[in-house]
């Protein structure tokens, strides 16, 4: 390495070349979250010029070969000459960073992309790029290739333009079309479902606005079409479908508040109480999910509780409770979606997940307390039966606190508090850790025999386990099956639960590969999502893959996890059946340690798939569906996906 250090090592990254050199900065990763991302980017400069009241249609089509176009009817990106860069706007956006209609607060009093830097790394971060601005009767055209501007902007007439959203002579619009660079990305196929989802949200957070996906790869293209007249009204509904609701509509209202400082921000809510036992409470900043909360959500919170408080000193459920209502106690059973406009946003991380402005706490709790106190007055049946549900949420959370205690004070007396069927690990370090949940005790002996007794750990699992979904806290804490885990896992359980006190970073779901198997991962996945959360959102929950088969002949052993890779171990083996000896595990417990330990322990040969949470929303709707109460919703997603399940053995 060279010792000298002068003005020519210092390189400087020219256009765009900085987002092709480290593009996890602008999208976050290279997977197939990042190339989604470059969608929503697209898509989000539709959504501010539908916000400015300008947009009232957009369309994403997938195309074939990996191609994407996102088309809208708004004001179209302006392609006149910049005053002082002497260049067209159009080229301006596309190949600057920092470079929009998004600063002076006069084309778009709020956005999404308040950096500036959206569309440009789309461009960036693709193979090729073109875009057309339809503008009157002209067309306005300018291609790019990664990142690169291919000549000046192109005018035609308008008729020539094959894609459109608005139809009539004075259509007007921007579509965006490009095929992402597959020498960055770790693929380039997009999936449909995903991208869905993210639509259906923004559609819902954006009254009035439709938005439609199609994909185009299939021989019948599918098509999603969003539009939500009812917003945020219309999205609680959503959450809610499969539940029992303790009042038909929900609690809505919108209003707007001046902030102090000199700007205004908008607050559109809804709420709405079911019989359930957990809340889903989604809050929005100009359209971006703050999963972390901040200034608004405590608004919001504080208000809720200290109107339901107020409340309850006037009712009759005051005289049943010696304490006031706890902010878990009245958001039992919650569904709420809280989305609010701020001109000047401040996000305290680079992924916008939580909101910082101090002036927004203040704003939404006056807003908030005041719609509730209206509603609350004007709909008594309705504040009854919430206060109902609430006082007896908070007898069970005084129930679950001596449960707890209870449960300290026995562990208290035990070696370590660990439960007598785990058989731990020796290593300390949490990152070096696993615990292998197995099913069943013959199961769990092989287990032991076939671990690593210094990283790898074993808990055991025997009889029903209990379905979560259908249970308080406090019968959660105190249930046999589950309170091994819980103390194995060492963090808590509920809202008490700290991932950072986790025992071990890799929690491997081990389970027959068959009906019950499948029920016990899904009874465990249940009780993971519902009261450790976090183990999921930060990817420490993993499902064991054992093998179907083994297939022996002469002295080689081959291991097949489904009946594909069986067929092709058969058919390269040269052999006919009858000297191919094939074994079918009906349960782990067949296997001894040693395969066991080959086939799906051992770190180096085994299997594992990582538990994910990618879309809070359908993972909320998946487990009401699958584990909750409602059977006929169940019966509809089972006979709509049974013919997805392979490898089922009934």
């Amino acid at each position: 390495m060279s010792t000298n250090y002068s003005a020519q090592n210092i390189t400087v990254l020219k256009g765009l070349e900085a987002v092709r050199k480290r593009p996890g900065m602008y999208i976050g990763t290279t997977g197939i979250d990042g190339l989604h991302h470059l969608v929503f980017e697209a898509v989000d400069n539709s959504v501010d010029e539908a916000m400015q009241g300008f947009c009232s249609n957009i369309l994403v089509v997938l195309e074939g070969n990996d191609v994407i176009r996102v088309e809208d009817d708004g004001r179209g990106i302006p392609v006149d000459i910049h005053p002082t860069e002497n260049l067209s706007a159009l080229e301006l956006v596309m190949t600057r960073l920092h470079a929009g209609g998004k600063f002076d607060k006069k084309s778009y009093k709020v956005s999404g992309g308040l950096h500036g830097v959206g569309i440009s790394v789309v461009n960036a971060l693709s193979e090729w790029c073109e875009v057309f601005v339809h503008a009157g009767d002209k067309i306005h055209t300018q291609r790019y290739k990664i990142g690169i501007a291919q000549g000046a902007v192109h005018t035609t007439e308008a008729a020539s333009l094959p894609y459109t959203v608005a139809a009539g002579a004075d259509r007007r619009g921007t579509v965006v079309r490009w095929k992402a660079d597959g020498s960055i990305f770790e693929t380039t196929t997009h999936n449909f479902d995903s991208i869905s989802n993210r639509l259906r949200e923004l559609a819902f957070l954006n009254k009035g606005l439709q938005i439609t996906i199609r994909d185009e790869r299939l021989s019948v293209p599918k098509v999603n079409v969003f539009k939500f007249e009812g917003g945020v009204k219309s999205f609680v509904e959503y959450l809610n479908e499969n539940k029992t609701v303790l009042h038909k509509e929900p609690v809505y209202f919108e209003g707007a508040r001046e902030d102090g400082i000199g700007g205004t921000v908008e607050v559109e809510c809804a709420i709405q109480y079911n019989d359930g036992y957990n809340e889903m409470m989604l809050s929005f900043v100009n359209d971006i999910n703050t999963r972390e909360g901040g200034t608004h959500l405590v608004g919001f919170k504080s208000a809720l509780t200290r109107t339901l408080n107020e409340f309850l000193k006037k009712s009759k459920h005051g005289k049943k409770l010696d304490e006031s209502l706890s902010g878990d106690d009245v958001r039992e059973g919650l569904t709420a979606v809280l989305s609010i406009k701020v001109p000047e946003p401040q996000f305290q991380s680079q992924t916008k997940g939580k909101l910082g402005n101090s002036e927004v706490k203040g704003v939404v709790e006056t807003l908030v307390n005041e719609q509730l106190e209206l509603f609350f007055d004007k709909h008594p049946d309705v504040i009854n039966n919430i206060l109902e549900k609430s006082v007896l949420a908070a007898k069970a959370r005084i129930a679950a606190r001596l449960a707890r205690d209870a449960t300290r004070r026995k562990n208290a007396m035990d070696s370590a508090g660990l439960p007598g069927k785990l058989a731990d690990c020796s290593e300390k370090d949490p990152a070096k850790c696993e615990l292998f949940i197995v099913e069943g005790d013959s199961a769990g002996g092989s287990a032991k025999g076939g671990r690593d007794r210094r990283t790898q750990a074993i808990l055991p699992l025997w009889g029903k386990m209990l379905n979560v979904e259908k249970q308080r806290i406090e019968k959660v804490i105190t249930n046999e099956k589950l309170q091994p885990i819980i103390a194995s896992i060492g963090a808590g359980c509920g809202n008490e639960f700290d991932v950072a006190k986790i025992r071990y970073h890799k929690i491997i779901i081990m389970a027959d590969a068959d009906v019950d198997g499948s029920h016990i991962r899904t009874l465990l996945l249940t009780f993971f999502y519902r009261y450790m959360t976090a183990l999921i959102e930060n990817g420490h929950i993993y499902i064991a893959m054992p093998p179907l088969y083994k297939i022996s002949y002469g002295k080689k052993s081959f291991y097949a996890y489904d009946d594909v890779e069986k067929e092709r171990i058969i058919l390269e083996s040269g052999k006919n059946a009858e000297k191919i000896d094939i074994q079918r595990y009906k349960g782990l417990g067949e296997m001894n340690a040693d395969q066991l330990c080959d086939t799906t322990m051992n770190p180096v040969k085994r299997n594992i798939t990582r538990v994910l949470m990618e879309d809070t929303v359908e993972a909320e709707r998946i487990f009401t569906t699958l584990m909750g109460e409602v059977v006929a919703p169940r019966r509809e997603f089972i006979e709509e996906n049974a013919l997805l399940v392979s490898n089922l053995d009934v």
